[in-house]
């Protein structure tokens, strides 16, 4: 269920749990604003253009031993290679940090600065439940429990049984790693998060959610160390 916070942006993106977490993020310190005026107008610098900065994928999709569970191996010769973490060139007037979701080319970029940023596939919510705004990675937890929404358990009466909430595992739609978005200060009940169900990256599957490799989100999980702007478009 949508709550009135995003109804008025239009209905959302992001996958809804109903679940908080024990974990809370470290906060990052305050980053000097890029539009502070100098003295004098620095000299534009044209940056080279780089190739994808890409790491071995038999490595970086093989199982993960995170202590309580094995996440399976991705066979990501199977992938769309775009949809494949890499390194690349981006051009954009977000701070580093920020983490930008595009949601017609399905990717999720974590801004590095100096014009690259971190790209991941994702899967997205379908059509119609599309929502483009702003608001930002509160909270971050590892193993999350999994809650569904009334709405959901309406549409589907066989997850009443999870009402009170699923317990992390290999099975757990939000997989891995949980990012819970919050938006003017008010928890949304909507997750960037890993996901068993590989084979959607790329495509509009989920319930609305942000879906991503658990690979992925792991990565993520460790790279975003504190409240990270978070811009959907």
């Amino acid at each position: 269920m949508i709550r009135p916070l995003l109804a008025a942006a239009g209905a959302s993106l992001l996958a809804a749990c109903t679940q908080l977490p024990a974990e809370r993020i470290v906060v990052t310190a305050d980053v000097p604003s890029a539009h502070a005026f100098d003295a004098a107008p620095e000299p534009q610098i044209q940056l080279e253009m780089r190739a994808p900065d890409k790491p071995d994928y038999a490595l970086a999709y093989a199982e993960v031993d995170d202590g309580e569970f094995r996440w399976p191996a991705i066979n990501h010769t199977l992938v769309n290679p775009e949809y494949l973490r890499q390194e690349v060139d981006y051009a954009t007037d977000e701070q580093p940090g920020t983490i930008v979701v595009e949601t017609e080319k399905k990717f999720l970029y974590l801004v590095l600065g100096d014009g690259r940023a971190m790209r991941y596939g994702v899967s997205l919510g379908a059509q119609g439940r599309a929502w483009k705004g702003r608001a930002i990675i509160q909270w971050k937890r590892k193993f999350p429990t999994w809650t569904p929404t009334p709405a959901m358990i309406g549409r589907n009466p066989t997850l009443e049984r999870w009402k009170q909430g699923m317990p992390p595992g290999l099975n757990n739609p939000l997989g891995a790693r949980a990012l819970y978005i919050f938006q003017d200060g008010k928890d949304t009940l909507y997750r960037i998060h890993g996901s068993p169900e590989w084979q959607t990256i790329g495509k509009n599957a989920s319930s609305g959610c942000v879906r991503m490799f658990n690979q992925d989100v792991i990565d993520l999980y460790e790279r975003v160390k504190g409240k990270a702007p978070l811009l959907v478009k």
